[in-house]
């Protein structure tokens, strides 16, 4: 049997990052904490906290964290018949793509946030493989492109973006000035998102293209839109998101006629209590649009 007092510490520390600061929101000596957490550790046979170089959970710890914001779920639904629970804010770590996150996300969830005192933990992953995270227990929630829900979880269709393959005019007009083939996608430099980043793939399939091809690596959705103006690369960038650049001519096709529809679904774990069914509710009224 875990002993929720010592996950409510491994809890803290992470979020104050430092056993001092938890001490003082814990009401407890730094000492406290810190044997708590060495309580948890020697029950478990293995370390919780990674000190160095700086202080994070290890896998075990993140696994354990989930199953705490889990709970605190499931006990927020009593307190509706058990009023003398502790009336904390509950906080969910969902697995989300950067591209939803830079358009349609933030206005999809306020309301629900704002009404239910709802924290976010959120980890950014591409569409592709954010399931791993909550398949490993990191994550309660993920959006990503899976449509096979995982052994104990649900999955929800939210909608689709649709992506395009954009660069400068100045870029499309050097590298591309008849057209896309298969010489100009093996030297023109295009940008992905990071190592798991399947759409520039995706994308050159769809063109018939299979070969090997120069790209830069930029992690940051805004990033990748600013490297494209400025001419240094095409990419594959959603339409909620640069749809004002397309229609002002600053960004253009490299491949008119060509885009990608990816669908997005919402995992989550099936027991994660009434707040998780009415965020999920809330998720499929808001849709992405394009």
């Amino acid at each position: 049997m875990l002993d929720y007092k010592l996950l409510h510490a491994l809890a803290t520390v992470v979020e104050c990052d430092g056993f001092e600061r938890a001490g003082d929101v814990l009401g407890l000596s730094q000492s406290a904490v810190s044997q708590r957490i060495k309580a948890l550790e020697v029950r478990l046979g293995q370390p919780v906290l990674v000190r160095h170089p700086h202080l994070a959970p290890t896998p075990a710890g993140q696994r354990l964290l989930t199953h705490y914001q889990q709970v605190q779920l499931l006990e927020r639904d009593l307190r509706g018949s058990l009023p003398t629970l502790d009336d904390q804010a509950p906080r969910l770590r969902i697995a989300i793509n950067a591209d939803s996150l830079v358009t349609w996300w933030a206005e999809a969830v306020a309301t629900i946030c704002q009404q239910e005192g709802l924290l976010l933990d959120l980890v950014i992953e591409d569409q592709d493989v954010g399931l791993k995270r909550l398949r490993d227990g990191d994550v309660a929630a993920c959006l990503c492109a899976a449509s096979q829900p995982i052994a104990g979880a649900r999955c929800v269709a939210l909608g689709e973006m649709h992506y395009h393959p954009l660069a400068s005019p100045a870029y499309v007009a050097r590298h591309f000035p008849d057209g896309p083939s298969d010489e100009a996608f093996k030297k023109a430099p295009a940008i992905v998102f990071g190592p798991h980043d399947q759409l520039q793939h995706q994308f050159l399939a769809q063109c018939g293209y299979h070969g090997p091809f120069p790209y830069h690596l930029c992690p940051s959705s805004e990033g990748f839109v600013r490297l494209a103006s400025a001419g240094i690369g095409y990419g594959m960038m959603p339409q909620l998101q640069v749809g004002e650049l397309m229609a002002s001519g600053q960004l253009a096709s490299v491949a008119p006629g060509y885009s990608l529809a990816v669908p997005l679904y919402w995992h989550f774990w099936r027991h994660s209590g009434t707040l998780m069914q009415r965020l999920t509710q809330h998720l499929s009224y808001t849709t992405p649009k394009a």
